[in-house]
């Protein structure tokens, strides 16, 4: 009786799988960044709309223009790419 539990159990753990969270990850500057989530946009494929964390802290989506090297917050803000942002992170990774 314990086998035939201790198998339901084990069976169990082996057919339920949990979802995958890969994020890409890499060194920039001395900061960790990983882009947690990522989607380029379909009219104009030199923007990404992504979710980055640096040195694991999650920061909030943005629109990187890889063209123009500028993100735009969700309000609406436009900056700039600054020295250690992670538009530089973005757009070189996914020139190549």
């Amino acid at each position: 009786m314990k086998y035939a539990a201790f198998l339901l159990v084990t069976i169990f753990f082996v057919l339920i799988a949990l979802p995958a969270s890969a994020s890409l990850c890499g060194n920039r500057n001395g900061h960790k960044i990983c882009i947690l989530s990522i989607n380029r946009s379909a009219k104009n494929y030199w923007e990404y709309r992504a979710e980055v964390s640096v040195d694991q802290v999650k920061q909030p989506m943005k629109v990187y223009n890889c063209r123009h090297h500028i993100q735009v917050e969700h309000d609406g803000v436009v900056m700039p790419f600054q020295q250690n942002d992670p538009g530089h992170f973005i757009c070189s990774y996914f020139s190549k």
